[in-house]
């Protein structure tokens, strides 16, 4: 039996979020719907959880000191990371003296850099992957190209939405993605990844929920990337039944030895019918904004759910349906919109604005949601719906 107290009440439910952008921001619309007290906290005032929770802090998230000061003011009864730039060791302390971090601290430690959750797939549990090295200053990272070869791609160890990351295809590009890499790391320069350059067909995403019952997965989700950020995604991405047995495979190899429970965002790619991971996220992922159209759960709710501790039957799919953002560039402290009068007049079409306060060159700002009878129409619905919005800086 799960019980939720009322909010604003010695009883009330806490659930605190680390990390308040719009997928947050998700997040706690789904908690609040069931009656659950919402903290959001980020390093910046007025972010879209903030403007949906019940109270928020602003701190520095990498800051253990403080981050640990706001945990045990609160007292939530869940620590919600959903970004990757935290304080993580504060994390797994907490949780040995009794806090309840989902999924859990071990998983957002493991995930927040790249060398830690790929030495865990290929060497841990032995899943194919792109040929990759490691390398903590220039003379290794030369020697990583060598062994790995060209062309390869180059990421900071702890980055996100493509911050970094490079495509180098000769020895003049290396040394310019070594120093942009240097540049745009998460905690600035330090220890980066050299992977070799994969043949793929598409990438996928597999989310995946580890609940009280179980495990259960979403169909799975294609998307489309520029600069390493997700531009559109599309669900479900047609694929061989060979190949969606073994992507279903490595999500559940992967979220199991991770553990706990929540959604987890498990980033593959497919060649005919074989499989390779990529990456996974230990919290609702970008590319699943779609399911806010495409199922009668979204990935938000199955978060939620999960980690409450209630029930999750089958999740029912709505048909073809496709995400697309809408990205804003320039310098704002006020970002405006414009929306067209017939942007939204097609059936089964919808828009997230996620209510970002500022604007300081490209950033995601919304994303447009759409079904259709194929995943091309739904897809081209979605497009449109972006083209009827315009940023004002």
């Amino acid at each position: 039996m799960v019980r939720i107290g009322t909010p604003g009440t010695s009883a009330e439910t806490k659930l605190l979020l680390l990390g308040s952008g719009e997928l947050g921001k998700e997040v706690a619309i789904e908690a609040t719907r069931l009656g659950v007290t919402v903290i959001a906290v980020d390093r910046y005032a007025g972010a879209p959880a903030m403007q949906v929770a019940h109270r928020s802090h602003v701190i520095p998230m990498t800051d253990a000191v403080e981050l640990r000061r706001v945990i045990l003011a609160e007292r939530p009864d869940f620590v919600v990371p959903e970004l990757e730039a935290i304080a993580t060791p504060t994390l797994v302390d907490l949780e040995a003296e009794g806090v309840t971090v989902i999924p859990t601290a071990r998983a957002a430690r493991l995930t927040m850099d790249r060398e830690g959750i790929r030495r865990l797939a290929a060497e841990k549990l032995g899943l194919r992957t792109s040929p990759y090295a490691f390398a903590s200053d220039r003379d290794e990272y030369r020697a990583a190209l060598a062994k790995v070869g060209l062309p390869c791609v180059v990421k900071p160890i702890m980055s996100s939405s493509g911050k970094g990351q490079s495509v180098v295809r000769d020895g003049e590009e290396g040394e310019l993605a070594y120093t942009y890499a240097q540049e745009h790391g998460r905690t600035g320069g330090g220890k980066v990844i050299v992977e070799g350059f994969v043949d793929f067909d598409y990438e996928i995403t597999m989310l995946t929920v580890r609940h009280a019952a179980g495990t259960s997965l979403c169909e799975p989700i294609g998307h489309r990337q520029v600069r390493g950020d997700y531009h559109e995604s599309w669900q479900s991405q047609p694929m061989s039944d060979a190949a969606l047995r073994e992507a279903e495979r490595i999500a559940r190899a992967v979220t199991g030895d991770l553990g706990g429970r929540g959604i987890f965002g498990v980033e593959l790619f497919v060649k005919g019918d074989d499989v390779l991971f990529s990456e996974v996220s230990p919290r609702p992922h970008d590319t699943g904004m779609v399911t806010m159209i495409s199922q009668d759960l979204s990935q938000f709710a199955l978060h939620v759910r999960a980690i409450l501790g209630l029930p999750i039957g089958p999740i029912r799919q709505h048909g073809p349906s496709a995400s697309y953002v809408v990205l804003g560039d320039g310098q704002s402290d006020a970002p405006r919109y414009e929306i067209d009068d017939d942007a939204l007049v097609e059936p089964d079409t919808n828009l997230r604005l996620f209510g970002k306060p500022e604007l300081r060159g490209p950033r995601r700002l919304g994303v447009a949601l759409a079904r259709g009878a194929t995943l091309e129409e739904a897809r081209a619905k979605a497009a449109r719906v972006v083209r009827g919005v315009r940023v004002i800086a």
